[in-house]
């Protein structure tokens, strides 16, 4: 099913970070939220972003969208240099390139107007030059096209969030940022969410980045990234988990493998006929 017209972007923006840093101030000491991310997002890609609960994937997912500003690194959004961008700048990058879905339906919605009208309403930042769909439109690429009217009091919470979604796709960005759009609700409204983005992402050629902490989220989409302590930890490709190598040349180990190797044992690399192993080393003092 196809229901936007010609105006529909024919891909996504892609994401590019190099060392990105965020530092932040609490109780009086600096505390780094992210060091030294690297990541690339292709054009049209459907990502996920996990982690444990203050690992960073939030501050990542704002960063992207210019809410947050980086301490150092590089982060380019498309052909926005989002670290060197002014405020106006972001603003107009926000209203036209990239649509933010905050984690909490109701933040993202005016209670007293109706889906449609919530959809009317961003639209009025999107540039002038571009030509939107209507309100019902996309209410029926995300399922709610019969409930245009609806008032916001009389849909589930799967309905609202889908609602949030909507208009967070709006103005037709290149890029959906989504932060944690399936939690809290059952399975069954999970699903909705889920296929809406999906559908969002294969109609429109839109890049969708989403944070989730749900297993059974992640193991759904075709690739994952996760975050752990301010750095990434590994990538999954549809359920299977991979480690990555930096840049510099470090790889994070997988937890189950970091309970066998604790910090600061010494690992023999060796190769054979392309098989890599990594062999713990017994130290003078601990045989």
């Amino acid at each position: 099913m196809t229901v936007l017209n010609a105006a529909t972007p024919s891909r996504g923006l892609a994401i590019s970070t190099t060392g990105l840093v965020h530092i932040y101030r609490a109780h009086g000491h600096d505390v780094a939220a992210l060091s030294g991310i690297g990541i690339t997002v292709r054009p049209g890609e459907l990502v996920g972003l996990l982690g444990p609960s203050g690992a960073g994937k939030s501050t990542l997912l704002q960063l992207c969208g210019g809410l947050l500003t980086p301490s150092a690194g590089r982060l380019q959004v498309g052909e926005h240099n989002v670290a060197t961008m002014t405020d106006t700048e972001l603003d107009r990058m926000r209203s036209g390139d990239v649509g933010i879905v905050l984690q909490g339906a109701g933040r993202n919605l005016i209670p007293y107007l109706t889906p449609a009208d919530n959809i009317r309403y961003a639209q009025q930042a999107a540039p002038d030059e571009r030509d939107l769909p209507t309100p019902e439109t996309i209410l029926e690429l995300v399922g709610l096209g019969n409930h245009a009217a609806t008032p916001l009091s009389q849909l589930t919470p799967g309905q609202v969030q889908l609602c949030a979604v909507a208009v967070g796709i709006a103005t037709l960005p290149g890029l959906l940022l989504a932060d944690e759009p399936t939690s809290q609700l059952d399975h069954h409204a999970r699903d909705e969410v889920l296929a809406a983005l999906r559908t969002i992402n294969s109609e429109t050629g839109m890049t969708v980045l989403l944070v989730t902490h749900d297993p059974e989220v992640a193991a759904t989409l075709p690739r994952t990234i996760t975050i752990r302590d301010g750095r990434i930890a590994s990538e999954g490709r549809s359920g299977e988990e991979y480690a990555v190598v930096a840049v510099d040349g470090s790889l994070p180990l997988p937890p189950h493998v970091a309970e066998l190797l604790p910090a600061g044992t010494l690992v023999q690399v060796t190769t054979d006929d392309g098989v890599i192993r990594l062999t713990p080393v017994e130290q003078e003092g601990n045989q």
